[in-house]
């Protein structure tokens, strides 16, 4: 069955950093769309950042410059590295895989990973 499963979260102070990772298993990782969404406590979940398969990325506009994306096909794992964090960060975050073939939409979910910016 398709797993994934992400790591990295932690408890941080405003202006720190930390990495994120998503190691997926039971699909073909090179074809899917990753991407790291997040969720804070009341709000919608919103997308972070994405990777396509071929390497093209777009962040949401409150984490350009600070976030960068990235992914390891030979390991099947992709990483959110956060930057210069703040308070507004605090989320729990989630990673995705999507693939979108001729109408038709595959999608997974990690169980997510809690990122807590405070001093």
């Amino acid at each position: 069955q398709v797993q994934l499963v992400e790591s990295g979260g932690g408890l941080v102070q405003p202006g720190g950093s930390l990495r994120l990772s998503c190691a997926a298993s039971g699909i073909n990782f090179d074809i899917y769309t990753m991407g790291w969404y997040r969720q804070a406590p009341g709000k919608q979940r919103e997308l972070v950042a994405a990777i396509t398969s071929g390497g093209s990325t777009n962040y949401d506009d409150s984490v350009k410059g600070r976030f960068t994306i990235s992914r390891d096909n030979t390991k099947n794992t992709v990483y959110l590295q956060l930057n210069s964090l703040k308070p507004e960060d605090t989320a729990v975050y989630y990673c995705n895989a999507r693939r979108t073939l001729i109408g038709r939409t595959w999608t997974y979910w990690g169980q997510g990973t809690q990122v807590t910016v405070s001093s």
